[in-house]
């Protein structure tokens, strides 16, 4: 048996699977995020062992007997994210999480000097690690002082369970430390943050072993000598999950925020496109994405304003997809990743009529989050990632509306799992099982069964494509109003 384990921002999930991959068991168990100021996000690194330790105890309640018969476990975990700890291992300061943006201002004076894009393959965005060190050391010196070891979240459970400070390429990649390409620490990287090697964690790949559980943890009733595998970064890890390793592989997820991943070959990044190229979590992969930062949760905010559930809104609309309408939605919620590196814009609505009703504003918000994912694929594109289908995860892939104004946005098939694939858990498991027998990749990480595929609406694909070329280019005037 093997544990796949995803550390989320709201939760954690456990998975338990056979050897075939097959699922056993799951359990949850939630947690909050603290916002302290506008702009901020921390969580506590405790709140995870306390998340962890009672899916663990739920599984091992459930199905003793499989539980008994672990014999590894890894992890997806959220990206970016800094824990602090000193010498001794104690957490200095709640983590500052992946959707923080209070180190704009240094993650821009780290951009801004051309060794950053060059080496690490990547804007510079202040939701990565390193600007948080920064803000850090300008803000908290007396804490800064003290940073024995910079951590990413699920790499201080890996520390909690194993005892050994280790991370992986995926993760590592989003720090703003790492030469992407080489997929080792930068030593020219981590001068320009102010950091020093030392502060680094082992540096592995995602299969690698990192030790066995620890003594100390005897208390979650895991089996002597189970392995910790060192897992990897959310996305990377849910492609693992859903088979999306190479070139002509990727996903499209509806999710909190929006993403587009493509596997690819080989270390093609784009910097200024604001896509991310980051290191795979196997060995000799790297991926792309591009993100936007509001997807369900533009239809959430559209939840609160109107006093209707999601769900009443997507189902109001009804079977039959209809052309892009006189309203138009601009995502922007949070800011923006890609294609425009924007912390600061924020969304609009115009196209407003004295008629216009909850259902033109569902179809509006929905239309714009197809609009900015297409942007982040339209980006991809460029880079030369070639997506002729896609898989579409995610909440809101639930929705058949969604998914088919989707597929008619970027034109392209879309693939939707059964209901019974776990995504980022199941990616995790897959990861354990490679590091404990030794299985290639890319026979353990294979595409889920497919519930069913969604094509474009063929009579709207260029109604489509012209709302979607207004929409694109309405982004300086949105940034340019006061």
């Amino acid at each position: 048996m093997y544990l796949g384990l995803d550390l989320g921002t709201s939760g954690v999930k456990a998975l338990l699977v056979d050897a075939n991959g097959r699922a056993v068991g799951s359990a949850d168990s939630t947690y909050d995020v603290s916002n302290p100021a506008a702009g901020w996000s921390e969580q506590d690194p405790a709140d995870w062992v306390v998340g962890i330790t009672a899916a663990l105890s739920e599984l091992r309640a459930v199905h003793p007997k499989a539980y008994g018969a672990v014999r590894a476990l890894s992890f997806s975990g959220h990206m970016h994210g800094a824990v602090l700890v000193d010498a001794k291992g104690d957490v200095l300061r709640p983590c500052i999480l992946w959707n923080d943006t209070r180190s704009h201002a240094e993650a821009a004076e780290m951009d801004a000097d051309p060794v950053a894009r060059a080496v690490s393959g990547n804007i510079v965005f202040p939701g990565f690690t390193a600007p948080k060190l920064a803000w850090v050391a300008r803000n908290e010196p007396d804490i800064f002082a003290r940073v024995a070891r910079v951590m990413l979240p699920k790499d201080y459970l890996l520390w909690w369970l194993s005892g050994r400070y280790a991370t992986e390429m995926s993760d590592a990649a989003g720090t703003a430390w790492l030469d992407v390409g080489v997929r080792a620490w930068s030593d020219d990287l981590l001068s320009l943050g102010g950091m020093r090697r030392d502060q680094m964690p082992d540096l592995l790949e995602g299969t690698d072993v990192v030790g066995e559980v620890q003594a100390a943890r005897a208390d979650l009733g895991l089996p002597a000598g189970c392995k910790v595998v060192a897992g990897g970064a959310d996305n990377a890890v849910a492609a693992c999950g859903v088979g999306a390793l190479g070139e002509g592989d990727g996903f499209v997820s509806l999710g909190t925020s929006g993403v587009v991943l493509a596997g690819r070959g080989s270390y093609a990044p784009d910097a200024d496109s604001a896509v991310h190229t980051f290191c795979h979590a196997v060995p000799g992969r790297w991926y792309q994405m591009g993100v936007v930062l509001a997807a369900t949760d533009s239809l959430n905010w559209l939840s609160r304003v109107t006093g209707q559930g999601a769900g009443a809104l997507s189902a109001a609309l009804g079977d039959t997809l209809a052309a892009p309408g006189s309203a138009k939605f601009y995502p922007y919620l949070s800011g923006e990743r890609t294609p425009h590196n924007d912390a600061q814009i924020r969304g609009g609505l115009t196209g407003l009529d004295i008629a216009s009703g909850p259902t033109d504003l569902t179809h509006a918000v929905m239309t714009g989050v197809g609009f900015a994912l297409r942007d982040s694929f339209e980006a991809l594109k460029a880079t030369g990632a070639q997506l002729p289908s896609a898989l579409a995860i995610g909440g809101g892939s639930r929705s058949d509306y969604w998914t088919r104004m989707l597929a008619t946005t970027l034109n392209i098939p879309l693939e939707r799992p059964d209901e019974g694939a776990f995504g980022a858990a199941l990616g995790a498991a897959r990861i354990a099982i490679c590091g404990d027998m030794g299985a290639d990749p890319a026979e353990v990480m294979t595409k889920p069964p497919i519930a069913d595929v969604i094509e474009p609406q063929a009579d709207l694909v260029s109604a489509y494509d012209e709302a979607y070329a207004a929409f694109a280019s309405a982004y300086p005037k949105l940034k340019a109003m006061p």
